[in-house]
């Protein structure tokens, strides 16, 4: 039996123990990892460097890129490092910095997806108020305040998470230093302290899924109302992907946080852990310009 202060590295999850597939995985990662920079970067060059795409819409999109870099650079870098090195260790201090800015970077990605239903909401419902609900100020300020927002919620759910004696050994059964997979390894009741910071996250969480909700209903109201095809057909070109992402997003995050604790099948949790965690930041980049022509154009001039 060990406690917290005698563990010094924890033992992440193995996707195999040949190695000639853990070979295969680490050029799956790479190959993965490399399309979410190159399409991340492409929307970064692109909204920085074509002054038409100098608006609200755009300057969340240029965050929402810069959260997923962030995102799918916390993970699949050591995970291509395990893969390559045959290792499956990851120091105390790693994971605890791998916890906290993983959190970090969801939490931020939740809370931009929240303002920018906000911002589809006032363009195609109040556009005549657009100007003054969401301008350049109002959008730096709510930008701050998803990462604001984001770092308090990982601050408050590392600190948690890591002050918990642990005594059930050092091994995790994920790929990545995840907060689920590192409270099985407590020896002290932790539900009544996590139960706390669950009530708190869950009434921001449904806040905000709650209020992307009633916007979207909103929007659909206002777009099927519209007497111009080519007026809906725009509105749902810029709102589609971003429904998408949202979708994409919490489907496979509640799956994997509100699942009941009876329900662990390892194969089952890293599939999702995966497609949450990974897909995402690579996706989001190809849902976000197939329907946008003002961002292909600036893509096209970009690339040539």
């Amino acid at each position: 039996m060990c406690n917290s202060s005698s563990i010094t590295e924890f033992l992440l999850l193995a996707f195999s123990d040949t190695r000639e597939l853990q070979l295969l995985h680490f050029m799956l990662f790479l190959g993965i990892y490399l399309a979410a920079l190159l399409g991340n970067g492409l929307i970064l060059s692109a909204v920085a460097c074509d002054h038409r795409l100098h608006t609200p819409m755009y300057f969340f999109l240029l965050n929402l890129a810069l959260i997923d870099l962030g995102c799918i650079s916390t993970t699949l870098p050591k995970a291509m490092a395990n893969a390559l090195w045959d290792n499956r260790a990851i120091s105390y201090i790693g994971c605890t910095f791998q916890v906290f800015l993983f959190l970090f970077f969801i939490s931020a990605e939740f809370y931009l997806l929240t303002v920018m239903a906000y911002d589809r909401y006032v363009a195609i419902c109040k556009p005549l108020h657009y100007g003054s609900l969401v301008g350049s100020r109002a959008c730096a300020q709510m930008a701050a305040a998803a990462w604001g927002s984001g770092f308090l919620n990982a601050l408050m759910e590392t600190a948690n998470t890591f002050s918990l004696p642990l005594c059930q050994g050092n091994a995790l059964d994920q790929f990545f230093c995840e907060i689920p997979h590192i409270l099985k390894l407590s020896c002290s009741n932790s539900y009544p302290r996590e139960a706390g910071l669950l009530v708190v996250s869950a009434f921001f969480g449904i806040g905000c899924f709650s209020f992307i909700a009633l916007s979207y209903i909103h929007i659909f109201r206002a777009v099927l109302r519209m007497p111009s095809e080519q007026g809906r057909h725009k509105a749902f070109s810029t709102c589609l992907p971003h429904l998408t992402s949202i979708s994409l997003f919490l489907s496979t995050l509640m799956f994997v946080y509100l699942k009941p604790p009876s329900v662990s099948l390892p194969v089952l949790d890293l599939v999702v852990s995966f497609l949450y965690t990974v897909i995402p930041p690579t996706l989001n980049p190809l849902i976000y310009s197939m329907r946008n022509q003002e961002l292909k154009v600036a893509l096209r001039k970009l690339l040539t």
